[in-house]
């Protein structure tokens, strides 16, 4: 079957390939348990694992932190792993499994399972989310210009979980007890696998995502079965995983805090490590591969940036609604975690015409000039928040209009720039390196979680002044969130400014 004959026998649905649904469908329930279990997660460490420590503010940053950098680092090593041995397909289905346990262990009143529970997540997430991602860019011929507009779709799929998942789990949680929202967002990735099993029992995906070739699952390493070694070690993995990230100390010095996690220590070599390979494999390529390879490289960076601050949406931004924002009759904490997708649905399709208008037009503007204008958005959404404090009330209260309006911003800055990267992403890996670079791209969030925690950090109420309500904290937040502006949006004008040289280097690649 020619490549020509291979994309266009494939039924379509609204002008785009029938499997984009089956994924779609799939992600946006993994989605859930993710963003609905994040929903959660900062406020129940606060009050529940870390209740006891004066220093709880900081603790908690420090291990959010470290669990969203090894939940996006492990992308990295899932997408090698797809490309060499299990194949898309088998991927996800590992770790949409491992991801599952996760969730239902969270559920256990025990501060063991607490750590065990995350690691299943990371390990897991490094199989399901770079490979489903690549499963898209499988179905669009290189090149359509439909491509932009799917991954788009795709993008709303992800945020109906999101938006959903924290609104259900949240009230669960406050309803019922913390676990009840967790085991909720177990159901949620369990039903996502039964939507990927059922697309390939209708064939909708056809030889995609199968193992490189027929024979590597059998092969053996150490007298036993590539297909079988895998999932051994990722099981494995896991308790050990759990170790590190329940090995956070804190230490008191002058009155300020400074934390000993090994965690950082083991993804900074990490981050060495996939930085080096990248350089080994710029050096093989030929010229017009090395050229679209740094490009990735770079749009990864500028995602990185971003990311940072959007992050703190899981972090510092909840713990801020909870501490400042006026929620009374209107939503929980955790719940104010469903805005930014409830933006991106709203918003998502709208702009998926907008770029398919502008480039029937010529109009189109090319990817580097999407993102510095992401960032710009960013950096003005920060700047709402930090002008907040000046209507706040007599408790330190600001109206939740603040909020609504930063969101608003930071969703269009987001579709700016995630849902395009992630299409240029498949455009710009050579195919014997697509799932990795996946996992590159998806590194740019676990590069992210380490600026989250920075952040966190600094702005932790017990290391600055030990007081957690009213304009003690909105100072805190507020102060850090003028200098959160101020860094987004000078990143956002370093970007439109280097964008002409960035589009020279990507070629055909719009």
């Amino acid at each position: 079957m020619t490549e020509s004959t291979e994309f266009s026998d494939q039924k379509q649905v609204f002008g785009h390939p029938q499997g984009l649904f089956y994924l779609f469908f799939a992600e946006l329930w993994e989605r859930f348990s993710f963003y609905g279990m994040r929903a959660l997660l900062t406020l129940y460490m606060i009050d529940v694992i870390f209740k006891a420590l004066a220093e709880r503010d900081y603790a908690t940053a420090a291990v959010y932190s470290s669990y969203g950098s090894l939940v996006y680092a492990s992308t990295v090593i899932g997408g090698k792993l797809s490309d060499k041995i299990l194949g898309m397909r088998n991927s996800i289905f590992l770790g949409g499994i491992l991801m599952s346990i996760g969730h239902f262990v969270l559920a256990i009143e025990d501060n063991m399972a607490f750590f065990l529970a995350l690691s299943l997540i990371i390990v897991g997430n490094g199989f399901f989310k770079p490979n489903i991602s690549t499963f898209v860019g499988t179905l669009y011929e290189k090149g359509d210009p439909k491509k932009d507009s799917g991954f788009t779709i795709f993008y709303m799929g992800i945020n109906i979980g999101g938006w959903v998942a924290p609104l259900l789990c949240g009230w669960l949680a406050a309803t019922y007890g913390w676990h009840y929202g967790f085991g909720l967002a177990g159901i949620g990735m369990l039903t996502g696998l039964i939507v990927f099993w059922r697309g390939i029992q209708n064939n909708v995906f056809g030889d995609r995502g199968l193992p490189p070739n027929e024979h590597v699952l059998e092969k053996k390493v150490l007298g036993i079965k590539q297909g079988i070694l895998v999932p051994v070690l990722a099981v494995l993995a896991a308790p050990l995983i759990a170790l590190l990230l329940s090995s956070y100390k804190a230490i008191a010095t002058d009155g300020m805090f400074a934390d000993q996690n090994i965690v950082n220590v083991i993804f900074t070599g990490i981050g060495i490590a996939v930085l080096a390979y990248l350089a080994y494999e710029m050096f093989k390529a030929n010229v017009k591969e090395r050229k679209e390879l740094f490009v990735a490289v770079l749009l990864t960076f500028f995602m990185t940036i971003f990311w940072g601050f959007h992050e703190l949406s899981g972090s510092v931004i909840t713990l801020f609604a909870a501490r400042n924002i006026d929620l009374d009759g209107i939503m929980s904490a955790a719940q104010t975690n469903s805005l930014n997708s409830m933006f991106i649905i709203i918003l998502a399709i709208p702009i998926s015409m907008m770029w398919t208008w502008l480039s029937k037009k010529n109009w189109n503007p090319r990817t580097p000039y999407k993102f510095g204008l992401g960032l710009l958005f960013a950096g003005i959404s920060f700047y709402v928040l930090a002008l907040s404090g000046g209507s706040a009330n007599e408790s330190g209260f600001v109206p939740f209009t603040y909020l609504l309006l930063m969101y608003f911003l930071l969703s269009v800055g987001e579709l700016f720039m995630s849902p395009v990267g992630l299409s240029k992403m498949t455009d710009l890996a050579p195919m014997r390196l697509i799932a990795f670079i996946m996992g590159v791209w998806f590194l740019s969030s676990a590069f992210a979680f380490q600026i989250v925690g920075f952040i966190g950090k600094q702005l932790a109420i017990e290391s600055t002044d030990g007081d957690v309500s009213g304009f003690a904290t909105l100072t805190v937040y507020t102060d850090g969130f003028m200098l959160i502006a101020k860094y987004a949006l000078g990143a956002g004008v370093i970007v439109l400014l280097a964008s002409p040289l960035i589009k020279k280097l990507m070629g055909k690649v719009h």
